[in-house]
């Protein structure tokens, strides 16, 4: 088993083949965990069936660990949260630890698939669910960054807070990390027009620097184009490296051990 962690996938959907498949194939990879990500009360729930297999043995042993996340992501605001948190509350109560974050949630300006007020009020709630639950939060964030911090300011920063597929540069970094949030970077790293993200990787400390894939969207290059997995996970961590000049185990030592801090594992 290698030492790469993928922060944020949603391999429990979206694929042809079985979730099992490709973990094992992140196996190979050299990937040793993952966090299944929800962004409604049924992806959520399928994210923490996937944890618990992994868990009881009927992955096998031959795959990552895998914890989950639930969430109800802003393009869904407007269903409300009530499903969600009614989720939380039930799988919290078996304490396995399968479950170890909320989200994703936060705003998303960009595509507005819910209005604007009912993505501000369902990223507060599910805010204070984090805090209420003792749970890192996983915030998707796109073009809507006053907005964002007027929430969290509002609301208050839950103490392990990522920030899932960072796509800013180099002052909204230093602006998520005066809030003390760990910064998560994905295939978009990779891109060619994306210099000033890669700035931002470039001077983010490696303490709370996460790597990502969200497969099995936004492959990285040379696979771009085609469906994201958590064994590409190494591709995003090797740019990042390359970057910062150090050889991609340091990142994946790094990164890993900061994502472990992050979701408390």
């Amino acid at each position: 088993m290698g030492e790469w962690f993928d922060s944020h996938c949603h391999v429990q959907e979206h694929y042809e083949s079985a979730p099992g498949d490709a973990l094992q194939r992140a196996a190979s990879a050299g990937v040793a965990g993952v966090v299944c990500i929800g962004t409604d009360a049924a992806t959520s729930a399928e994210a923490v069936a996937l944890a618990r297999s992994r868990r009881s043995g009927a992955l096998g042993s031959a795959v990552p660990e895998v914890w989950a996340t639930a969430g109800l992501h802003p393009h869904e605001a407007s269903q409300g949260t009530r499903d969600v948190i009614r989720f939380v509350e039930e799988t919290l109560a078996s304490a396995d630890g399968a479950l170890v974050a909320i989200g994703e949630c936060g705003l998303d300006y960009f595509y507005e698939h819910s209005p604007r007020p009912a993505q501000r009020q369902a990223f507060a709630e599910q805010i204070r669910l984090a805090q209420r639950c003792g749970l890192a939060l996983v915030i998707h964030a796109r073009d809507a960054w006053d907005d964002l911090f007027s929430v969290l300011e509002t609301e208050g920063i839950p103490e392990r807070t990522i920030l899932h597929c960072f796509t800013g540069g180099p002052e909204e970094a230093e602006r998520c990390l005066a809030a003390g949030l760990f910064i998560s970077f994905s295939g978009i790293v990779t891109f060619k027009n994306a210099d000033v993200l890669r700035e931002a990787a470039a001077l983010c400390p490696s303490d709370r620097l996460l790597v990502e894939t969200d497969s099995p969207f936004l492959a990285p290059v040379p696979h771009r184009g085609t469906t994201n997995e958590p064994g590409f996970v190494s591709l995003v961590g090797a740019a990042i490296a390359m970057l910062r000049g150090v050889e991609p185990v340091v990142v994946a030592r790094s990164s890993a051990a900061a994502a472990r801090r992050a979701f408390a594992l």
